[in-house]
């Protein structure tokens, strides 16, 4: 099955259950963000927290980081979303234009695809050379490494859906006229070269998957799963991370 597994979650949750289960990771996560920025707890500024999300087309990317900043206050986390780079940006290494949205200690930001586009989207398009995308998993794992070294928390999202789930999301959009500016051709185009983009996820995560760096491939065909999974997933790893670095959470 590789890296990626199935889109369909490992458990059967009914509606109700899974609103529960978020509305509680979706409190846990307040009081833990509250105590990064020094609000609650001890009051003293804790580490950066950069959550990233990368998936197909349609996979709900966007309703999961909803989910996740709903119950934070707008100040205290910065969502940015990136597409494909400007002629300035192409100016300069692919890594410059992402520097600027990074949070600072206390900070929060959530990122819509990332840096990953280099070895994903621009390698199947051809809009990087071989040796540009080829190089780039030693960038990209020396650049995260620099970031956790300095004491990021990093987390790293794989929003994954079947074909079959896709397409039908698709159908659905293209069929709302309240949601058809979500699709384009381009995400069309995308479909026909599935098979190209699957060889260069998995790739991806065999070769930039690190300790204090990892992938979490979240099945995403269940929705309603999908959301809770996210946030509880981003409260296991901060709950683990701040433990190991002498915070007490017994309070919280």
């Amino acid at each position: 099955m590789g890296h990626l597994g199935s889109a369909n979650p490992p458990f059967e949750v009914s509606k109700k259950k899974a609103e529960a289960r978020l509305e509680a990771a979706q409190e846990r996560l307040l009081r833990l963000r509250l105590l990064l920025g020094g609000q609650i707890g001890e009051k003293k500024i804790g580490p950066p927290l950069c959550v990233v999300f990368e998936g197909w087309d349609a996979s709900g990317k966007g309703g999961a980081i909803k989910r996740l900043v709903a119950p934070l206050d707008p100040r205290h986390v910065r969502v940015a979303q990136f597409a494909a780079p400007t002629y300035d940006e192409k100016r300069h290494h692919f890594l410059q234009r992402f520097w600027t949205v990074l949070p600072g200690r206390g900070g929060m930001a959530v990122l819509d695809r990332s840096w990953y586009g280099r070895v994903l989207v621009e390698r199947v398009e051809g809009f990087a050379t071989d040796e540009q995308w080829k190089r780039a998993y030693d960038e990209i794992v020396e650049f995260e490494r620099t970031l956790t070294a300095e004491g990021m928390i990093l987390i790293k999202f794989w929003m994954h859906v079947s074909d079959s789930e896709q397409l039908k999301r698709f159908e659905s959009r293209r069929d709302d006229p309240l949601r058809q500016w979500k699709l384009t051709d381009e995400d069309w185009r995308n479909r026909e070269k599935r098979g190209a983009y699957e060889a260069a996820v998995e790739e991806m995560i065999d070769r930039t998957d690190r300790p204090k760096a990892r992938w979490h491939v979240i099945a995403g065909d269940d929705k309603p799963y999908a959301r809770f999974a996210v946030v509880e997933q981003v409260c296991h790893v901060l709950e683990t991370k701040l433990a190991k670095r002498g915070y007490d959470l017994s309070a919280f």
